[in-house]
């Protein structure tokens, strides 16, 4: 599994060759530095760490600067290991989107945008009033009875109730690679990806 990290820059429209207008993103990916090469010997696994997004001196602790130092790199803000490359990398190699190829499949890992807490509509879809799942006559978003009675005389976990919704780590599987733009290190992949714009992705081919 290799990949690379990016940015989510937002979502647009392309025409493919039969002019159907397919909705995709668009994520700025790399480039990326090697700044750290995980072995069996030594750590019990292999992998390659990449580096991303520059970050200042200041804002840097002093294990990671030794960190970066120790890889000849500047200090990056996001740091992700990959499990294989195709070919050997080495410390301050630099992975950019040159990676992805146009028409192949890749997935994309983000963190949903946070909705806060909310009620069992918006976080588990209740019907509500009018629709055939749960809520209550009289109580349009109320998630009506939870089942328990004297017995067992309490709540069982999992139960769908209001909570905190988004803010996890979503993966997106089988998104088409529309465009590559080596030159603006831009992406475009097809459909849409979890998070805000801005927000850190990981590409994995």
């Amino acid at each position: 599994m290799s990949g690379i990290i990016g940015k989510k820059v937002g979502m647009t429209s392309l025409f493919n060759a039969e002019g159907k207008n397919i909705p995709c993103t668009v994520i700025e990916a790399g480039p990326c530095v090697v700044t750290q090469i995980r072995t069996v010997e030594k750590d019990g696994y292999s992998a390659v760490q990449l580096g991303y997004d520059d970050a200042k001196e200041k804002n840097t602790t002093a294990p990671l600067k030794g960190h970066f130092a120790k890889a000849g790199v500047t200090p990056k803000r996001k740091l992700v290991e990959f499990k294989t490359f195709e070919d050997e990398k080495s410390l301050g190699d630099i992975v950019d989107v040159t990676l992805f190829e146009e028409g192949e499949y890749v997935d994309v890992v983000g963190t949903s945008k946070g909705k806060g807490f909310q009620g069992v509509m918006k976080r588990h879809g209740f019907g509500g009033v009018g629709g055939a799942t749960h809520g209550q006559h009289n109580r349009l978003r109320a998630p009506g009875s939870l089942g328990a009675s004297s017995w067992p005389s309490r709540v069982f976990k999992g139960m769908r109730m209001a909570g905190r919704t988004g803010g996890e780590r979503v993966k997106v599987q089988n998104l088409q690679v529309l465009k590559v733009y080596a030159e603006q290190n831009l992406i475009v992949v097809s459909g849409s990806i979890p998070g805000a714009k801005g927000s850190y992705v990981i590409l994995d081919k």
